[in-house]
Parts: structure tokens; C-alpha cells; sequence
């Protein structure tokens, strides 16, 4: 008979950022985890700990999750001072254990920026971003049946580039791997997957000047073009969307200025 393999385990130290509210002091708070599988993710791991901490009597800690499956962008931590943690191209629910070494020490933090207040221990309000999206990222379109799909014809180069744009889930890890918390290149993915599409073509300059105003006025940062952004995107869109933006934000801006006024005066309401 052959005996077979043992699984191999291994027991780490969680050591997470506990506040307990808005505004309130916080503070790096030690638990040991032992006997994990490997094939365990993050978040199944908080789990864990949030099940002993439950049966000890003690605060479980408060972490945002949905989907669990790198869609919906909920999950964000920083991970050993990198958004989502180790890897390239995943959400923190995609990150396990694998990764890390016995005996290791996780160091969990919420995401760091002024516009992303912490709400409790790794759970940040990110309503900003949502501001962002209603001032203008959006299209004028009739609601009812879909048009013929062949009816605007779109050439492959700017629907594939649409496509990249569009995968951004707006996590946040953009702006909690800048050293100013710019927002740059979230605002470049959602202006530029409508500004490359015919449908998005009518409210193309409302829309970047719109989107820009609204970041600047939430206290994101300015971008410095060193793109640790598009580094720990879990999507992977890249920064040229940052220089398609700025064109964009320019071009704009300069017909705002220098195009005249509808006849009869008054503005365009």
C-alpha cells in the first residue's frame, strides 16, 4: 500500500489595523492562525480568525466582501504594504495562502487615502468613486429594446480598448498605491471605454470635464506619472489611458473656451 502525503499546513500571525469607527485612534491588534491550507484564500483566512475571535467573546474584524470571485472590487486591503497584497492582476479574495511562508507575519491595513475615510478596522467608505461615475460617466441612450448590434459599426481597435477600459472594478487600489492617492487612472478607465464607442460621443467633453472637477473637488491627488497604479491594478489596465484622458481633458477644455455661444445667448442651459 502506498501511504499517502500528509497535506502540508502552516500557521501565520495576522497583524490587523483595528479602529473602531470613523475618526477614531487605531492600532495594529496580533492574531496567531495555525493549521491553515494552503489552498485557502485571504479571505477565507479572516474568516478563521473571525470564528475563534467570535468564540473567545472578542470584536470580529470588520473586512467588506461580496463576490469573492475578483469582480466586484469590495474585498480591497493592503497586504504587506501593497494593495490586494503579493501577485499582479488580483483582487484580495484571489490572493491565498500559498503565497506566504510558515511562520510568516501578514501585515493587514485598510486602503490609505484621504477620499476613502475609514468606516472600521479594513472597511473604507469609497462613495467617492460613486460621485465620480454620476457626474458623468454614463450615455444618453433610448431604454427599451436593444438596437441592431450591427446598426454602429465600431472598428476592432477601439472595441478591444473600450474592452480593457471597461474591466475596471473600482476598487480602489489605484489610488491606495499612489503616493498622492490620485484617482487618475480610475477616471481615465471610465472616460475612456465611453469616449471610444460611438454611443458615448455626445456627452464625450461634459463628460471628462465633469468627471476631473469631481475628483479634484473629493481630495484625490495629482498624478506624478510613476504608475504604481496601474502596477497593483487587479485588472491590469494600463496608464496610457492617463494620456488618452489628459488629450481628452485638453480637448475639452479648449472648445469649452474658445467655441462660441448658441445664437441667441444664455449658454446651453
Amino acid at each position: 500500500m502506498v501511504a499517502l502525503a500528509t497535506p502540508r499546513t502552516l500557521s501565520v500571525t495576522l497583524r490587523v489595523w483595528r479602529q473602531a469607527g470613523p475618526g477614531q485612534p487605531g492600532k495594529f491588534v496580533d492574531y496567531p492562525a495555525k493549521d491553515l491550507s494552503p489552498n485557502m484564500s485571504f479571505l477565507e483566512l479572516l474568516d478563521v480568525v473571525n470564528d475563534g475571535l467570535t468564540l473567545q467573546g472578542g470584536e470580529p474584524i470588520a473586512f467588506a466582501h461580496d463576490c469573492r470571485e475578483g469582480i466586484c472590487g469590495t474585498c480591497s486591503c493592503t497586504i504587506n504594504g501593497k494593495p490586494h497584497g503579493p501577485g499582479q492582476g488580483i483582487a484580495t479574495c484571489q490572493l491565498y495562502l500559498r503565497t506566504f511562508r510558515d511562520g510568516d507575519v501578514i501585515v493587514v491595513e485598510p486602503f490609505r487615502a484621504r477620499a476613502f475615510p475609514v468606516v472600521k478596522d479594513l472597511v473604507t467608505d469609497r462613495t467617492a468613486f460613486d460621485r465620480i461615475q454620476q457626474a458623468g460617466g454614463f450615455i444618453t441612450a433610448r431604454a427599451g429594446s436593444a438596437p441592431e448590434a450591427n446598426a454602429l459599426p465600431v472598428p476592432k481597435g477601439d472595441a478591444d480598448l473600450a474592452m480593457d477600459a471597461a474591466q475596471c472594478i473600482g476598487c480602489g487600489a489605484c489610488v491606495a498605491a499612489c503616493k498622492n492617492a490620485s484617482a487618475m487612472l480610475f477616471v481615465a478607465a471610465k472616460v475612456s471605454h465611453l469616449g471610444l464607442l460611438p454611443q458615448g460621443q455626445a456627452e464625450r467633453d461634459r463628460r471628462v470635464l465633469a468627471m476631473v472637477a469631481t475628483m479634484d473637488s473629493l481630495g484625490f491627488g495629482g498624478c506624478s506619472n510613476q504608475y504604481e497604479c496601474s502596477a497593483a491594478c487587479p485588472k491590469l489596465i494600463s496608464h496610457d489611458f492617463i494620456a488618452r484622458l489628459n488629450r481628452d481633458y485638453l480637448t475639452a477644455s479648449l472648445r469649452a473656451t474658445f467655441q462660441p455661444e448658441p445664437a441667441g445667448g444664455g449658454g446651453a442651459g
